[in-house]
């Protein structure tokens, strides 16, 4: 109940900053920036579940340009067995500070689907980057019984630029 509480007030904050900023298009340039990250934490859904919140990991992050960037690493994953990803981000808009897109990529090691072998996927994302230090979410949605929807972060780290 409590959690419940607290996402909901997070949510309407959210929602009610939002509003008050103006959805704006990020113009393409050029950038040359690496970030590395620890993994994710994942608030399931389906708390009922017992699903693996804490998901630690390694993973870079190239971002190239403004509005786009490559990733991979390798993670726990919700089902407590190790999953790899590769994938690109979107992220052509924002709102204030907040870049808004998806990724879309390739993942793996997640038993009910596809017997844990390579799938493709697009999750919506934000992501929220100050000097050296920035901030991933998702939200990942449930897939039938073999993906278990979530709001994911992930923080990370800038290397260079």
């Amino acid at each position: 109940m409590k959690s419940s509480l607290i996402t909901a007030t997070c949510l309407i904050l959210a929602a009610q900053w939002a509003q008050a900023q103006t959805l704006e298009s990020i113009p393409n340039a050029p950038l040359q920036e690496l970030w590395v990250n620890g993994g994710f934490y994942s608030y399931h859904f389906q708390r009922n579940k017992n699903l693996n919140d804490r998901n630690p990991g390694l993973g870079l992050e190239y971002r190239f340009s403004s509005v786009a960037s490559v990733t991979a690493g390798r993670f726990y994953n919700s089902d407590r067995s190790y999953s790899n990803y590769a994938g690109m981000y979107y992220q052509p808009w924002q709102i204030g500070p907040v870049r808004l897109g998806a990724v879309a990529g390739g993942f793996n090691g997640y038993p009910k689907m596809r017997q844990g072998g390579w799938f493709v996927a697009a999750i919506p994302t934000a992501s929220f980057e100050y000097q050296r230090v920035g901030v991933n979410v998702a939200v990942v949605p449930t897939y039938k019984d073999r993906l278990y929807g979530a709001i994911s972060v992930q923080l990370k780290f800038k290397l260079s630029d």
